[in-house]
């Protein structure tokens, strides 16, 4: 099972979060730029989870 690779943060909804740059995750896949990330101190606020780097994938 691959992971939802979203292309937004959820919270700024600025930042594009692309397949092979650095984001932020947590167990249930919200996503998040490093700069939201930051300011959230690694804490997803939708479900209190840990916010870990995102693997990177690279078109293949």
């Amino acid at each position: 099972m691959a992971l939802e690779m979203r292309e937004q943060c959820e919270r700024c909804e600025v930042a594009v979060l692309v397949a092979d740059g650095p984001a932020r995750i947590c167990s249930y896949e919200c996503s998040y730029c490093v700069p939201c990330a930051d300011e959230m101190r690694n804490v997803c606020p939708n479900c209190g989870g840990e916010l870990v780097p995102r693997p990177r994938r690279v078109a293949g």
